[in-house]
């Protein structure tokens, strides 16, 4: 169960690797954009993360009801609401960087840009950590 776990958190970081690299391509159409091609991607992209997220509660419900860890149960909790922090952020950050391109006389666009950088590696770090205490805390059992 535990490796499944990981491996669903590996599926996560390669999922945002392929909305990035799709938002690059959606950027590189500008300023006409093909947004239906965009759109399918973000329709990929949400069925991607809510399968993740589905399969990590599932996870989350063992660990609590059959196996009394609530611990890491709640170690899984924290992540989820860490990792729905991490994809508005990274939402945010696309269109930041749409309007960037699209009004690029506008300062503030780099600004802006630059606060939802610095909130990303935040949420990373924070998610990095439940991380290392959810293998530390496994370990130890």
């Amino acid at each position: 169960m535990f490796s499944r776990f990981y491996h669903l958190q590996s599926e996560r970081v390669e999922t945002y690797r392929l909305f990035e690299e799709g938002h690059e391509a959606y950027l590189r159409t500008g300023p006409q954009y093909d947004f239906d091609h965009y759109r399918q991607l973000v329709h990929e992209i949400t069925q991607a993360f809510c399968g993740i997220s589905k399969e990590v509660l599932e996870i989350k419900g063992k660990l609590y009801h059959d196996f009394d860890r609530p611990d890491l149960s709640e170690h899984i909790e924290m992540l989820q609401s860490k990792e729905k922090q991490k994809l508005e952020l990274t939402a945010k950050l696309q269109l930041a960087r749409q309007r960037a391109q699209d009004h690029p006389e506008d300062e503030g666009c780099g600004e802006n840009i630059q606060e939802i950088k610095h909130e990303i590696i935040k949420t990373k770090e924070a998610l990095s950590e439940i991380m290392q205490d959810f293998k530390y805390d496994s370990e130890s059992s």
